[in-house]
């Protein structure tokens, strides 16, 4: 932990906000804010989204998991979802699989060593990402193209994205070595 004393930002916009001791933390602050605005957005999204293309029963966690056994038509582990998706919690993406399964939407298939159990899409799954893909492109994807230098400013958002992403998670596990404080 740094030493160095740092100047209190006197910016008015940030006056009196925690979250926002130094333009750093402001703006750091801001785009954590845009984050957890967009995630909100996002979510809203593809749950209206599979909502019309057949998948009103099932939860945006389940809808991504959906895309992700669907990805490069090749069956997933539920560690290789985890993995895809950055999460822990394998026994939540076991009951999401779970759900999907018992849904219609994908099935389990073991390889050929017997120990990894496996999910792959289902016909009806299928039918119902592609319809879910098709529609997004129609829907989302034409608004988007209408921004300037799209394809550039999402090749920079993923980059940091990624990049923030790493930090967030070392900086979690540096923070699960201090201390709690004790009420």
């Amino acid at each position: 932990m740094s030493t160095v004393k740092r100047e209190r930002y006197d910016n008015a916009h940030y006056r009196g906000w925690h979250l926002a001791n130094t333009p750093h933390d402001g703006l750091s602050t801001e785009f954590e804010w845009g984050v957890m605005r967009f995630a909100q957005a996002f979510e809203r999204w593809v749950v209206q989204l599979g909502a019309i293309t057949g998948m009103s029963d099932i939860s945006f966690s389940e809808i991504v998991i959906l895309h992700v056994i669907g990805m490069q038509d090749r069956p997933k582990s539920a560690a290789a979802i985890a993995r895809q998706l950055n999460r822990d919690d394998i026994p939540n993406i076991q009951y999401g699989i779970r759900k999907l399964v018992k849904g219609g939407f994908c099935c389990s298939v073991t390889r050929k060593s017997g120990k990894v159990q496996e999910y792959e899409l289902t016909p009806a799954g299928r039918k119902a990402a592609d319809h879910y893909a098709r529609l997004r492109e129609e829907i989302l994807t034409s608004q988007t193209m209408g921004i300037d230098r799209i394809d550039e400013r999402l090749r920079d958002a993923v980059s940091l994205i990624s990049l923030l992403t790493g930090v967030y998670d070392e900086t979690a596990r540096i923070s699960a070595t201090y201390s709690r404080v004790e009420d």
